[in-house]
């Protein structure tokens, strides 16, 4: 899959690494992501712009983590011929000051947070979901808590009452 990362506001870090690691590591565990003629774009920007993004594309008038806004469907991605152009899978857009405020609730880095929430992204893109039910929820929760284990971080949701869904 080719990343697009743009990074605007965002204190400085390696985003397009993390972007890089964090796809990587959904990709062991969701193939359909491994499509080499998948493309996805990352934008690193402020809790104002993704306000205007979610208000615009959502109908929910206030700031959120991460938006994802899937190009296909699950089984348009699934049934992609392995020859031809490129596929737009999708844009991702995480919102600073709220990403931050959270890490810091959490008690974990920046970069930890930032992690889950584009894996949490990527599986969206992917065609996972955790708002029909619990089981759809804990099995999306299951693919983060590996995905993030594989890139060295611990368990996102192993404080329950902090658990909020993203």
């Amino acid at each position: 899959m080719e990343l697009d990362t743009e990074i605007d506001g965002w204190p400085p870090a390696d985003w397009g690494g993390l972007v890089e690691r964090a796809a990587a590591a959904t990709r062991q565990l969701e193939p359909a992501l491994a499509h080499p003629r998948l493309t996805a774009s990352v934008l690193f920007t402020s809790d104002e712009e993704v306000h205007t993004l979610n208000r615009e594309w959502r109908g929910k008038d206030r700031p959120t983590n991460v938006l994802s806004f899937p190009m296909l469907a699950r089984d348009g991605l699934l049934a992609l011929a392995p020859d031809g152009p490129p596929e737009m899978l999708g844009d991702l857009a995480l919102a600073c000051e709220t990403c931050v405020r959270e890490a810091a609730e959490k008690g974990v880095s920046l970069e930890h947070h930032a992690a889950h929430l584009l894996v949490h992204g990527f599986l969206h893109l992917a065609g996972h979901d955790h708002v029909d039910s619990d089981a759809q929820a804990e099995g999306m929760e299951a693919l983060e808590i590996a995905a993030l284990a594989k890139m060295g971080i611990a368990d996102p949701y192993r404080d329950r009452d902090w658990k909020e869904r993203v």
